[in-house]
């Protein structure tokens, strides 16, 4: 067992990133059962960041291997409207077609690709929004949990995001990911909205 190092995540980054996603797909757990296409969630929710140019992209990891990483988004309503206009178009005419649902595997895969059908209009944002207008995306592969990982990534996003004077930040959280939630609220952060996924929680700064 190694150091863990925290970095700058680059483009040579991005397969590792599908794959720490996939293996924390189901509520922290392993995912890779669950999906017939493993890199439908990293497009959702870890590959975005390293092409969102005011993203912030750090990678945790240990033996030259990354193991885990923090993406956030300082603006969510800049980021929703980029997604709109530059992510999602190609995802939609991908998996815009009936053999994509029918191939899904679990009610996961079928919440993701609900997503990448999702419209994300601003007049639909919650208000407490503004308040917490930052979102991040953490997860870890357990290799690299329990070793005080979590924090540093957290702590890193936090000073960065205080460096541009963005007011707060919010994250979703799934209801079934009780260690997650322990570990959020130690860190700061409160509930600011039960969901019928889990909670949105957030801190300010």
């Amino acid at each position: 067992m190694g150091d863990v190092m925290i970095r700058p995540a680059t483009g040579s980054d991005i397969p590792y990133l599908y794959e720490i996603c996939l293996k924390t797909g189901d509520a922290g757990k392993d995912a890779t059962d669950k999906y017939h296409d493993s890199y439908l969630v990293g497009q959702m929710f870890a590959a975005p960041y390293l092409f969102y140019p005011d993203a912030i992209a750090l990678v945790a990891e240990e033996d030259s291997v990354p193991r885990g990483y923090i993406l956030s988004a300082p603006d969510t309503g800049a980021f929703y409207r980029w997604m709109e206009e530059v992510w999602l178009p190609p995802l939609r005419r991908r998996y815009g077609v009936p053999a994509a649902l029918a191939a899904c595997k679990s009610d996961i895969e079928r919440g993701t690709l609900g997503g990448v059908f999702w419209v994300r209009r601003e007049e639909d944002l919650p208000g407490w929004l503004a308040s917490y207008p930052a979102h991040l995306h953490i997860d870890l592969l357990p290799e690299i949990q329990g070793r005080g990982t979590g924090r540093a990534l957290l702590q890193a996003i936090f000073d960065e995001l205080r460096a541009r004077k963005v007011p707060g930040l919010h994250l979703g959280v799934n209801g079934a990911n009780t260690g997650a939630i322990a570990f959020y609220k130690k860190q700061g952060l409160q509930v600011l909205e039960n969901t019928p996924w889990g909670f949105n929680m957030g801190i300010r700064f």
